[in-house]
């Protein structure tokens, strides 16, 4: 598995953790990344990710509702709804590629989520990317698979 694949991953337990059990502070999170992550480069990806989330998740969360036809963000499977919320804050806040960013996503969600997750979370995605970094061609060589 490639390192940031891993860090994602961590990264999405975490925010699950915190979605079920609010109570949970970033100190322990931290200690939980550090159990599972022992390169710095890699649990540091992690942590932007999670802090990121947990800092821009009311946007976020806006975001994906307004995209979200038919669903409330409540009632979206836990797993689901924090893949939605990794990928649309990296679509949103990070230069990692659109086609890196939505192919992380379906792999979080087939590995973590029910049998349409995949299909849910590419859709919600797809129209999360913003028109500016869709007009960016990134080539397959802009993939993150350090």
């Amino acid at each position: 598995m490639a390192r940031r694949s891993k860090a994602r991953e961590v990264a999405l337990q975490m925010l699950f953790q915190v979605d079920l059990n609010p109570d949970v502070d970033g100190r322990t999170v931290a200690q939980m990344m550090r159990e599972r992550l022992g390169d710095s480069d890699v649990r540091e990806f992690a942590w932007v990710l999670f802090a990121g989330v947990m800092e821009w998740r009311a946007q976020l969360d806006q975001r994906i509702q307004d995209v979200a036809t038919n669903w409330k963000l409540s009632r979206m499977a836990a797993t689901d709804r924090n893949v939605l919320r990794i990928g649309a804050f990296e679509l949103l806040h990070t230069a990692t590629p659109h086609r890196v960013v939505i192919d992380e996503a379906l792999e979080l969600a087939k590995k973590f989520g029910s049998e349409q997750s995949a299909q849910f979370v590419n859709g919600i995605l797809d129209k999360l990317v913003p028109p500016e970094r869709r007009e960016n061609k990134a080539s397959a060589a802009d993939s993150d698979a350090d």
